[in-house]
């Protein structure tokens, strides 16, 4: 029998980013026990970890608020909502302040004024900061533990989790008053960097407690690269003009508009890329900015400001896309009883709208969900007491037998991936493509579900849960997509090429072995379609 680790605590927070070590700081605050319970290691993995990046940081100035708020607006398809975005704003604006004091975090000077410029981190010294600083603040962390399952009491309410310690090939079992899923989003294994943690766990583990999810089917973000590369920031093709093979300027294509352009190429011929539109001062401050997005010209003799290098497109999923679970009120509760969720596991619509891409609103959700989860996760977790003498059953169900009747995980993922990565049927979408790839999902999900699916080993055990979330994420995905017959925000059809007012709400989405969607209306504070030049509240 394998050893099994059994703790308990008040407040169980799964995942190692920044909104899992915001939650954790925040929950300590209102005096919980907390322990983070990290697919890696916590401070080193996940997407913010690697590289540099903005955060959507605005001083409480009003003009300067309103166009923040009114930046993306179209872009999202008029679905973000005010309210949540002031608050995000305001949390955002606190955390940063914090971040320096009480993290330390060594936030460069402006020349001229003298004080700290504050709207961006380096994601590497960023993360080292948090990590000590939660070790400060008392919180256990247990580092290469990945969850399989969420512990339910008999009236359904969450209470804990179990998983593994890969390391040390035991068994772990918390028992809590409340867990906080920071799991991350789902970026399909597309080898993005950083994102191979991010393969859907915790929505998995949500929608097997009865979580939904919102806005799925804007997850499918796509990040310029370098051919085989893995270093996403696509910020820096704003300063690129885009080559066929022949050289000939391809026309329409960007990294902010025209990505799809790129893609539609792609599907013909190769496509080069030159960052020729940055200045000597502007490349100088780009290398600084970010020096290992370099590395991958550096180590190939490349200067890319001078030569052209051929460029391809990762998927980067509802890591970059704005779905997730469904938050139903300001404390980033899931609806289920002793569970919130935080970060890119949690839709991050209610200040995107449908649109997002990296850092910036991204950053400033993970830090502010994480609060707003940890605080009202402590509360709720005292309350209840580490619920360790009451009986607890496991709420997973699929992935995680002993069994070998069923296709290996890598062959599952590979299939899966085969369906959501390909840019003509996940991000050039058409109802014709996007029908028959749900089906071969359900196929994949149908076979896992009526296979003794797994293996007794713990890195098998990881990839079988890691290949069944990835299928439940796609599913969820694509049943999304067909239900919103417009062109809004990310989601994008050549079907239905047009935006429909009529349509200005939420999808929902959820359910394992039958797939269900329906539509909610937009929140009070997002404010409707532009109609002939004139905002509508």
């Amino acid at each position: 029998m394998t050893e099994t680790l059994t703790l308990t605590t008040d407040v169980l927070i799964l995942g190692g980013g920044p909104a899992a070590t915001w939650a954790a700081i925040h929950a300590r605050d209102a005096g919980a026990d907390v322990i983070i319970a990290d697919k890696g290691y916590c401070g080193t993995s996940g997407a913010t970890a690697p590289a540099g990046t903005g955060v959507w940081y605005v001083v409480p100035d009003p003009e300067r608020r309103a166009e923040a708020k009114a930046s993306r607006e179209k872009l999202g398809g008029y679905l973000a909502d005010h309210d949540w975005m002031d608050r995000v704003l305001d949390q955002t604006y606190a955390n940063m302040r914090r971040l320096g004091d009480e993290g330390r975090y060594p936030f460069p000077q402006d020349a001229q004024t003298g004080e700290p410029i504050r709207t961006g981190v380096q994601g590497p010294e960023y993360m080292r900061r948090m990590r000590a600083w939660v070790q400060r603040k008392g919180v256990r962390i247990l580092d290469h533990s990945p969850a399989l399952e969420l512990l339910v009491d008999a009236d359904g309410r969450v209470s804990g989790a179990a998983g593994v310690r890969r390391q040390l090939g035991v068994d772990y079992r918390i028992t809590a008053g409340a867990v906080v899923l920071a799991t991350g989003g789902c970026a399909f294994l597309s080898r993005a960097l950083g994102t191979n943690v991010d393969t859907g766990d915790g929505a998995l583990m949500a929608a097997e407690v009865g979580a939904e999810f919102s806005g799925m089917e804007f997850a499918n973000a796509y990040a310029i690269v370098p051919k085989g590369a893995t270093v996403t920031k696509t910020a820096y093709y704003g300063y690129a003009t885009f080559f066929h093979e022949d050289g000939r300027i391809v026309e329409g294509a960007g990294s902010t508009k025209g990505r799809s352009v790129i893609a539609r190429t792609l599907l013909q011929e190769k496509v080069y890329a030159q960052l020729d539109r940055a200045d000597e001062r502007t490349a100088a401050l780009m290398r600084q900015g970010q020096p290992n997005f370099f590395l991958q010209f550096d180590r190939r003799g490349i200067d890319p400001f001078t030569q052209r290098f051929e460029v391809d497109l990762l998927a980067e999923g509802t890591v970059r896309g704005t779905g997730g679970i469904n938050v139903v009120d300001d404390d980033c509760w899931t609806g289920v009883p002793g569970l919130y969720a935080a970060g890119d596991a949690a839709t991050r619509e209610r200040i995107c709208g449908g649109f997002t891409g990296g850092g910036s609103h991204n950053s400033a959700w993970a830090m502010s969900s994480g609060t707003f989860a940890g605080k009202i996760a402590a509360r709720d977790g005292l309350a209840h007491g580490h619920r360790g003498r009451l009986a607890l059953s496991g709420a997973g169900r699929v992935g995680l037998g002993t069994g070998h009747h069923a296709p290996q995980a890598a062959e599952v993922v590979a299939a899966a991936q085969a369906q959501l990565i390909p840019f003509e049927k996940n991000y050039i979408r058409h109802g014709d493509r996007l029908a028959p790839a749900l089906g071969a999902l359900d196929g994949i999900w149908e076979s896992l579900s009526a296979g003794d699916f797994g293996a007794p080993s713990t890195s098998e055990r990881i990839a079988t849960r890691q290949a069944a979330a990835i299928t439940a994420v796609g599913r969820w995905i694509y049943a999304s997509a067909l239900a919103r017959t417009e062109s809004r925000g990310m989601s994008k059809r050549d079907d239905h090429p047009d935006q429909d007012s009529g349509q200005h709400g939420h999808i929902l989405s959820g359910g394992l072995d039958e797939v269900w969607v329906r539509r909610a209306p937009a929140l009070p504070g997002a404010l409707a379609d532009r109609a002939a030049g004139v905002l509508v509240a």
